[in-house]
């Protein structure tokens, strides 16, 4: 049996052909085809990453105390490199999310981190209802007490929605 179609890549000749004799082979012999991202073919079961809260789920690295200090000190200097700068703000959020452990406030860095904090309702799909949002530099100098809460929300350099979304009780951190 041979595939041929104008206009096709190889890839897509290979996937035409596999699915013809996946369809011609007796039920009892029949295997699941998954595509994966790339023009390769899975057979058998999907490799999709585990759900989080299974056994094959890792959990996220923790950074270590010096490692935070040193990429905080770094920042502080200025002109720190990217690495720098997103070791910082996820340190910082890992404190936060030690601090104030839950699931009620989602505390976001884009493109760095996000975290989710402070006992209450969880929400599981979809915008929470309680959304904090800022820039690294922003949640940096919150965080370590070289600006207020108030004055950064003021300013609009912080974006916060919802009843529970005013952290201004837990900062600044004490890294």
């Amino acid at each position: 049996m041979r595939a041929t179609s104008v206009g096709r890549g190889v890839g897509e000749l290979r996937l035409c052909a596999l699915l013809r004799l996946c369809a011609e082979a007796p039920r009892s012999r029949r295997v699941p085809i998954v595509a994966a991202r790339s023009p390769r073919l899975t057979l058998g079961p999907a490799a999709r990453p585990p759900a989080p809260g299974t056994v094959d789920a890792m959990p996220p690295r923790r950074i270590e105390t010096g490692d935070g200090r040193a990429a905080l000190a770094a920042v502080a200097a200025g002109d720190a490199p990217r690495p720098a700068t997103a070791t910082a703000v996820r340190y910082l959020l890992q404190l936060l999310a030690e601090k104030a452990p839950g699931n009620s406030v989602e505390m976001r860095v884009p493109p760095f981190g996000a975290v989710q904090v402070i006992e209450g309702p969880r929400h599981t799909r979809g915008t929470p209802p309680n959304v904090v949002e800022t820039d690294a530099a922003t949640w940096i100098a919150v965080a370590t007490g070289e600006e207020h809460w108030t004055d950064a929300v003021t300013a609009g350099r912080i974006v916060a929605s919802g009843v529970r979304a005013d952290l201004s009780a837990l900062l600044p951190l004490r890294p």
